[in-house]
């Protein structure tokens, strides 16, 4: 198998020949693909390796989402009302929250897109960073647009992931590359265009991508769909390791990437949600 996304490429096992990799379960019976630009993968040493199964992908997703639930939770319980004449001073802990936690979480998704051997710690470091991110802008949400707005982006949420599954499963969805290039284009265009705006709104000026005009409202849908499109590939991701019986740590490098899709689809819901409602 490969992958042009960029969470699962580094993986070595991913990149190997499929099920002819994973004879003799971990045995060193490796013959295949090199994928060009990198060294050729190593076979694994010592004991040997459980299997990726659709449990172990649950399993270690459902601790990533936790974490980040819990750390969201502590945040926005932590953290002081947004209430009375003192609004300016009652942000500033969630601002530094939101951009020491986004920091933090951006930095480690780097480091686990990159990283050849998957590793949990750094998984549910990146969950901990990126929960507190997003209960410091749930709770800013929630103190200027309304007290529904985060529980319906968080029910939105979760109507996409079973959604798109239904649909991956029901129409029998094949990933191509091409369709990987063009959601990991869009994807690191995206994020090209938010660290603009940042660096723009320093010198007082912005393009009004992520504002709450028209051109944020589509900027907001078109970050939602994209948000599908990556969740698509993960659900492939996992189709097609449990199929090739790829190691059982690589359980991890889908909880990651599956807690990243959702991430970005919860935030330009939230977006969405704002625009819409704000009066």
């Amino acid at each position: 198998m490969q992958s042009n996304n960029p969470v699962f490429r580094r993986s070595e096992e991913f990149n190997r020949s499929g099920a002819a990799a994973y004879q003799g379960f971990g045995e060193p019976q490796y013959g295949g693909y090199q994928q060009p630009g990198y060294p050729a993968p190593e076979a694994p040493t010592g004991a040997r390796q459980g299997r990726m199964t659709i449990d172990s992908v649950v399993q270690s997703t459902a601790i990533t989402l936790a974490v980040v639930f819990v750390t969201a939770a502590a945040t926005w319980f932590l953290t002081p009302a947004i209430e009375g004449a003192d609004v300016a001073e009652d942000l500033a802990p969630l601002y530094a929250a939101s951009a020491i936690g986004g920091i933090l979480a951006f930095v480690l998704s780097l480091v686990n897109s990159f990283k050849r051997q998957i590793s949990p710690a750094l998984v549910l470091a990146f969950a901990a960073a990126e929960g507190v991110a997003l209960g410091a802008i749930s709770k800013t949400f929630d103190a200027f647009i309304g007290d529904t707005i985060v529980l319906q982006a968080v029910l939105g949420t979760m109507a996409a992931f079973a959604g798109t599954l239904a649909a991956y499963k029901f129409f029998d969805i094949k990933v191509g590359n091409k369709f990987r290039t063009m959601v990991t284009a869009a994807m690191f265009g995206m994020v090209g265009l938010g660290f603009l705006e940042i660096i723009l709104s320093l010198f007082s000026a912005d393009l009004g991508l992520f504002g709450f005009g028209p051109l944020g409202l589509l900027f907001a849908v078109a970050g939602l769909v994209l948000g599908v499109f990556m969740l698509v590939m993960d659900f492939d991701f996992v189709e097609q390791g449990v199929r090739n019986g790829i190691p059982e740590r690589e359980s991890w490098r889908a909880s990651f990437a599956m807690t990243v899709s959702l991430v970005w689809i919860y935030t330009n819901l939230l977006r969405i949600l704002a625009i819409l409602q704000q009066d």
